[in-house]
């Protein structure tokens, strides 16, 4: 075993140390949800954006907040509205006077979206210009304003939520800007007892501060770690065929895709599938992805990136279950 071989492992078992450490943080706060909470941890490691939807008062700002205080790193929140603006969320140029010389210049005064991770409250509810804007941030980890470009910090996440009952006042996200989530992640109704442990928890003296547990520094170099790591040729064809499998026009798919499906999901579901399977295993300890692991992250890559027909809609079919009957089934 060569030196960086072995520091390797190292940085494993501290990351699978990290992980459980998080996760008892964000409980101390968060109810359940665990599901949820294992693969945002999984997006973060793998550098990707997440978006989180579900009705109101299921906790989906606080889970982010509580992420960042976790993480120990700079959190900044944006509370999206229809009237938003491109340069509330990127900055402005301001022009200010030198008092002492009495020159004016102006100076780039950063908006919200400069931080480590940037909750993107109600998303949906932000104008297209605005969204615009937001999708230039997650894809190139720049913004661009008055013809400068400036870099945003790193690590960066976007961590979205979306109300998916409302409809007023809110604006289809495009098929290009959810492309760029790496998980859409669904969150549900507590059971029984994780509502009563809610409601006794909320309702009493409170005494849940998070200590952080990972600092920038750290987090950049899992990241690395996880990259690093080996994807088998079969895992990746494996991806690839989930992928594809998704996409009606491909000679495989299989009738349920076909009768109900427009337009598949793209190149980056596959890249998506292993770097998600590779963090996944790299917070259980081991070095190397298994196709359980692509299959534990395949819904959450895949189901924001399948675009529905009508008859679908009309049928009631849900994305689930297309997947299960149709893309994963034949890619097997």
């Amino acid at each position: 075993m060569t030196q960086t071989d072995s520091r390797d492992l190292e940085l494993l078992a501290q990351l699978k140390r990290a992980r459980g450490e998080i996760a008892a943080q964000i409980g101390r706060r968060i109810v359940g949800q665990h599901e949820v909470v294992d693969n945002l941890i999984s997006a973060i490691l793998a550098g990707g954006h997440v978006l989180l939807v579900g009705v109101p008062g299921l906790a989906k700002t606080l889970l982010i907040q509580t992420v960042s205080e976790a993480l120990d790193m700079e959190f900044s929140r944006i509370q999206f509205t229809p009237d938003l603006m491109p340069s509330d969320i990127t900055g402005t140029e301001l022009l200010e006077e030198d008092h002492g010389t009495g020159k004016r210049a102006f100076t780039f005064a950063r908006g919200p979206v400069f931080g480590n991770i940037v909750l993107s409250d109600e998303i949906n509810r932000a104008p297209p210009k605005t969204q615009a804007a937001l999708l230039q941030a997650m894809q190139e980890k720049t913004v661009t304003v008055a013809g400068k470009t400036y870099t945003l910090p790193d690590p960066f996440f976007v961590l979205a939520t979306q109300n998916p009952i409302e409809q007023e006042g809110t604006y289809h996200l495009p098929e290009a800007q959810l492309d760029r989530f790496m998980y859409e992640l669904r969150i549900g109704y507590p059971t029984v007892e994780e509502e009563e442990a809610i409601v006794s928890q909320t309702t009493g003296v409170k005494n849940d501060a998070i200590k952080p547990v990972m600092s920038a520094d750290t987090l950049r170099e899992m990241q690395r770690l996880v990259r690093r790591m080996p994807a088998p040729p079969s895992l990746v064809s494996y991806a690839v065929g989930l992928a594809r499998a998704t996409r009606p026009h491909e000679a495989g798919a299989s009738p349920t895709v076909k009768k109900y499906v427009s337009f598949g999901a793209g190149p980056r579901a596959g890249q998506n599938l292993v770097l998600g399977a590779k963090s996944r295993a790299a917070m259980d300890g081991r070095s190397v992805p298994d196709l359980e692991d692509v299959d534990a992250v395949a819904f959450s890559v895949l189901r924001h990136r399948v675009v529905l027909n009508f008859q679908a809609e009309a049928e009631g079919m849900g994305i689930e279950k297309i997947l299960q009957l149709g893309g994963r089934a034949k890619a097997r």
